[in-house]
């Protein structure tokens, strides 16, 4: 069930200047690593990360913390988007990640989470209950062939205001 907070969110995430002025404000490090959103829609949201300089370690593979950022923002956005515009206001935080690596990232790795409707639901039961809520979302990342490269389990947590 789309809110109209949730499709001016998706609007706005959409817009490629819109999203990358915040990210260089608000989020700097995913700027320069060069993290796009390929996919948004209220259930799932998929997060791209390329293999270039910014992103690199010294083994020829993109740095698990630009992955982890990638896994974690495929995830996010699905929460921020739920939490867009809401009354009571959401505050949300990771409180844990887990992670299992599979192989080296040389190329443009793209991280997807479909717990769009799991994470609402949690969202309306902070409201509703007035508890704090948790989740695990989980995320899964590709390389360019469609092999699995990493996944992420990311616990937020979820409080209204």
């Amino acid at each position: 069930m789309a809110s109209t907070g949730t499709a001016s969110f998706i609007k706005l995430i959409k817009h490629p200047i819109k999203f990358r002025m915040f990210l260089f404000s608000k989020l700097p490090s995913a700027f320069f690593s060069g993290l796009r959103v390929a996919v948004l829609n209220e259930s799932k949201c998929t997060v791209t990360v390329p293999y270039k300089w910014f992103s690199k370690n010294p083994f020829r593979s993109t740095y698990f913390a630009c992955l982890a950022m990638a896994a974690e923002m495929s995830t996010g956005v699905l929460a921020l988007m739920h939490v867009y515009k809401r009354k009571p206001t959401v505050s949300m935080l990771v409180i844990k990640l887990e992670a299992d690596f599979f192989k080296k990232a040389t190329d443009i790795t793209s991280f997807t989470c479909e717990d769009g409707e799991a994470i609402r639901q949690s969202i309306e039961n902070a409201i509703a209950y007035n508890l704090p809520q948790t989740i695990i979302a989980k995320s899964l990342g590709l390389s360019k062939n469609g092999e699995p490269v990493a996944a992420f389990q990311i616990t937020w947590s979820f409080k209204a205001k």
